[in-house]
Order: C-alpha cells, then structure tokens, then sequence
C-alpha cells in the first residue's frame, strides 16, 4: 500500500505548510546525524526528509490525498527508487528471481495513482505557414479526469480497500522446484493490478480508472521557422495518467509540405529562374516573390552563364529561435531557343560570323576554362571535395 507520508511526519491530512515545516524541524533535530549517530536514526531521518519533500510539493501531495504514491515506480523496493539490498532493476531482479524476497526485499505495491503518458499529434503545414508561423485549432482525444469522481475512482464516499488476494503486497509469490532446488517467483498480483487495492464500489463512469477517453480542443501555436519533423511541446496536455495521476505532455509534429517553387535547406531557399539566352548575355533585371508575400529584384549581369547564382540575402526562411532569415538564392537557368524563324536565324548567323574565334573546342581537364564545367565538377565529386 501507499506509504503514509502525514504518519511519517506526525501531523494530520490537513496540515498547512507552516505545520510541515515545524514537524519536520522538530524531527530533524532528534535524527539528524550529526545529533544522533544511531543508524536507525538516520534511516528514520531519510523517511522523514523524503516525506517532507513529497508533501511540500503541490502535485506529489495530489497524487498522496488521491491515495497514490508519488515516489513509487516498478522498480523501486524502498525510499527514493532502491530496494533495500541497493538493488534496481538488472542484477536485482535476477536475483530476486531464483531467491525471491531472501536476496533483498519484495518489490513492494506500486501506487495506483501513475503519472500520463505523452500524446502526439501531426499537424500538416505548408512552407508559408512555416515561414510566418500558424496559431491553430485542434481536436484531440486523449484520456482526461473523470468529473465525476475527481479521479479517486470510487463511487461517492466509497474508498479503496486493501487487496484480499496479495494482502496489499501487490504481489504474489509461489515456489518452484528445479534442479536449483526450490526456487521462489514473484509477479504482480492479477487482482489488484499490483495496486495492493482494491476498489470494491467503482465509479460507474470510468469504471475505478479514474480517467474517460474525450475530444477537446486546443489553440496551438506555431512558431516561425519551424520545419519538417519538429516539435512543439504543451506541457500537461497529454494523457491523464491512471488515478487521476499528473497528464503527459502533449507534442505536436510538423510535416512540412513540399513547395511548388521553393526548395529549403534549412534557413535558406532556392529558387530556379528561366532567362532566355539574349537577355542572360546583355543582362537584364526581373522580380522574383518572396517567402513571405513580398518580392525582390534579381540582376541578371551581361554575359551571365548557364548556372549562375544570384543571392538574396535575407529573403529566406526565419531561423526557430533567432528570428534572422536566411538567403533565397535563385538559380538561372539559360534558355536556349529551339525554333528559329527566318529573321532570327540570319541575325544568328551574322553575329556566330561577326566572332570566328567562338568556335566549339572540347576543353582539356586541367584547363582553367573547365574549372565550372560538367567534367570538372564530376571529377571533384568523385575526390570528395
């Protein structure tokens, strides 16, 4: 069963802060170590500290008056999470095991009032809505306190009783014989749930759980600059935890949807622009929009080569915690017309005559002149550089 915390300090349920504080001073000045050497003592002096951090703590005493244990765990045999033999999970429980309660002490109940699991819920958003952040509503279905019985989950004034099965050890014991010789095994009592209670009058809406699956609503709100696979954590929004213990946390995942123009690469974007061959050799000037509805002028210089890259600083995405964007740097892509008319093919012709030194050559690896070409670039791909 809980551990009782008041008896351990010596005062009522209903204690104030003030009477608390004054209990455990007076207890603190016969046990304390340094007074009372006695090993007795200063266990007794670890209990009553224990007590008292657990009872001055708003929500560890919730979970106390709900007649939960907040310092218990699965695998915890005693105060602060170790079993009497200074075993926790691992060697312990192998040794417990083949030995039973002889090696280091039962496990003991664990409290019926369980802290919630954390809940998680995709959130879907574009790359816009990534960019200036989102203020969303959102159902989701978790598991929340019974209003009808708080929590407690019994049905009016009714209150747990202790197991009649484990005699609230919640757990019980048999003993096998092996070659090893008898060998005692404990397993968590199937009545009580290894509560070591029992309700034996439940709350007719949740059954003695003290939590109800329900819908809600909840606004989120979305910060600038998150991106794909990022968390947004609420705090206490998750699943109510069996009892009525503590709720989890509630984490909101985005799954940033891919954009028609833009591609991201962290607080960056790229962009690709199509200028036609004359205008990327005179040069020329166009408008491309931006992330966040604005839009920002590109030069294309006179003679610019297929490739080229023109940045924009601070046209990019907003970085999570900063707030400083990124750059959008925008790709050109010359075009090359397919189909010439009369006209077009005679001026094309007077100028390649006009300039009998571009002529086509096929450029030798090491030349400078290769430095941006295809062949100089896979050969640096494949050196790692």
């Amino acid at each position: 069963m809980a551990r009782d915390y008041y008896g351990t300090l010596s005062v009522q349920p209903g204690a104030t802060d003030q009477e608390l504080r004054r209990a455990y001073r007076k207890l603190a000045r016969e046990l304390h170590p340094d007074v009372n050497p006695d090993a007795a003592a200063q266990e007794r002096f670890q209990e009553v500290t224990i007590a008292y951090e657990v009872l001055t703590d708003p929500e560890k005493r919730r979970i106390v008056d709900a007649g939960g244990d907040p310092m218990a765990s699965p695998g915890a045999g005693g105060f602060g999470g170790f079993g009497q033999a200074g075993f926790s999970g691992g060697l312990g429980d192998v040794f417990e095991a083949f030995f039973g309660n002889a090696g280091g002490g039962g496990r003991g109940p664990r409290g019926r009032v369980q802290h919630g699991s954390d809940a998680l819920y995709r959130m879907r958003l574009t790359l816009d809505e990534c960019a200036a952040g989102v203020s969303r509503e959102i159902d989701v279905d978790t598991a929340v306190l019974c209003d009808v019985c708080n929590g407690s989950g019994t049905n009016g004034d009714s209150r747990p009783e202790t197991c009649p099965t484990c005699s609230g050890a919640g757990e019980i014991q048999s003993v096998q014989r092996s070659f090893l010789g008898q060998v005692m095994t404990s397993r968590p009592c199937p009545t009580c749930g290894g509560t070591g209670e029992v309700i034996p009058d439940p709350c007719h809406k949740c059954a003695g759980d003290g939590r109800v699956r329900a819908r809600r609503s909840l606004t989120v709100k979305i910060p600038p600059g998150v991106g794909d696979g990022m968390r947004v954590r609420l705090a206490g929004q998750g699943e109510v935890g069996p009892g009525g213990g503590p709720a989890g946390d509630l984490y909101v995942e985005v799954t940033e949807q891919q954009d028609d123009v833009f591609i991201r690469d962290g607080d960056d974007l790229h962009c690709t622009v199509r200028v036609p061959m004359v205008d990327a050799a005179l040069g020329t000037s166009l408008t491309v929009d931006t992330i966040l509805g604005g839009s920002s002028d590109v030069v294309v210089e006179p003679g610019t080569q297929p490739g080229a890259v023109v940045r924009l600083k601070g046209q990019g995405m907003p970085h999570l915690h900063t707030g400083v964007r990124g750059a959008l740097h925008v790709h050109l892509e010359v075009v090359v017309p397919s189909h010439l008319d009369h006209k077009q093919t005679d001026l094309l012709t007077r100028y390649r005559d006009s300039t009998p030194d571009d002529v086509a050559e096929v450029v030798h690896a090491s030349s400078p002149a290769a430095g941006g070409g295809l062949f100089s670039r896979l050969r640096s791909a494949f050196a790692g550089r």
